[in-house]
């Protein structure tokens, strides 16, 4: 989706269409969560902190995220998804891959069914949609940048490799801007840099994710599309497009997290006892914290001061983190059968 949940806002309050507009909190200790095509154009970017983002630009309107409501809009775009393909796997509210080599419609190619998916959400929702169709996750996800907003793009089998070539790295999905840095020093400034490393220096420079880049410089990814399925468990993550470097941005990102997790809890009944915060740091390793309690959480406030507990115990910080999550988990038996995972 287009600047999910600035578009949602945009299209329910039409006087801040056309308007510089970011989703989160105006306070001193605020984060930018969503940002609109109009603030970005002054720079305004998703974790930013809020006082970066109003110093860019001071014109910039801030709202509170409504989650309830862009579940309800997600839940509305995964429907149609679902008329294509059982196979959706969801990485967010707003974004998902899907294997669509067999249509449930019998359209003729992957293009006919994108361009008919994104018409029937703009119908349904009154949102764009972009999309990238290519022959593996990777590619389709690069693609899927290319022509925001509402377009699409395409790669076809055995042009992987020369449209990677002639991107800069920091394009690619799973490299950050700190990672991008140390690439560009090496002399890595575009995929046909980085294919002509070998894979025992990006292993010596980069750890595991040295192999993944090894990979996609070429254009290869064998990770197939996963059908979501229910778990015993309520939990949310994002990735952020900028990493988290500073403690207040990183707890503004927990309490984000706890807020939705416990906004479903109180729609689904779920109570757990397990408190789970999750952190993925820029070279991709990743660390977890849980505390597993007598009784179950009772209410926001308690599941967010175990998470800030939890999460408090990686400070100071290693290295800067490009996602965060938080999930309630170990239910009782008599309560919600599982939670579906949530992912913003």
């Amino acid at each position: 989706m287009d600047a999910f949940y600035a578009s949602v806002e945009q299209r329910d309050d039409p006087s801040l269409r056309g308007r510089p507009l970011a989703v989160g909190g105006s306070s001193g200790r605020g984060v930018v969560a969503a940002a609109s095509y109009e603030a970005r154009s002054f720079g305004v970017r998703s974790a930013m902190p809020s006082v970066t983002a109003l110093r860019r630009c001071p014109d910039l309107v801030f709202v509170p995220p409504r989650f309830e409501v862009y579940r309800a809009v997600s839940a509305q775009i995964r429907a149609i998804f679902h008329d294509y393909t059982p196979l959706v796997e969801p990485l967010s509210l707003d974004e998902a891959y899907l294997d669509v080599t067999e249509n449930l419609r019998g359209l003729p190619s992957a293009t006919d069914t994108a361009r008919e998916i994104r018409a029937r959400i703009l119908e349904t929702t009154g949102l764009t949609a972009s999309a990238g169709i290519s022959y593996n996750k990777f590619l389709a996800k690069l693609a899927s940048d290319q022509n925001k907003p509402n377009g699409q793009c395409v790669i076809p089998p055995g042009a992987g490799l020369a449209f990677v070539a002639t991107l800069p790295v920091g394009r690619f999905h799973g490299i950050g801007p700190k990672t991008a840095e140390k690439m560009n020093r090496f002399g890595i400034v575009t995929g046909a840099d980085l294919r002509d490393r070998e894979l025992q220096f990006l292993q010596a420079h980069f750890g595991k994710a040295g192999a993944w880049y090894h990979a996609i410089a070429r254009g290869e990814d064998d990770r197939q599309v996963t059908p979501d399925r229910p778990r015993k468990s309520s939990g949310s993550e994002t990735t952020y497009e900028v990493d988290l470097i500073t403690p207040e941005t990183v707890e503004a990102g927990v309490r984000a997290m706890a807020d939705d997790v416990w906004a479903w809890c109180e729609k689904s009944g779920g109570r757990g006892r397990t408190v789970t915060v999750k952190a993925r740091y820029a070279d991709f390793r990743q660390v977890t914290r849980s505390r597993t309690r007598a009784s179950p959480v009772g209410d926001k406030e308690t599941l967010l001061d175990v998470s800030l507990a939890l999460v408090r115990t990686l400070f100071p910080l290693r290295a800067g983190i490009r996602l965060i999550g938080v999930t309630l988990s170990t239910f009782d038996a008599d309560e919600t059968e599982g939670a579906p995972q949530l992912d913003l």
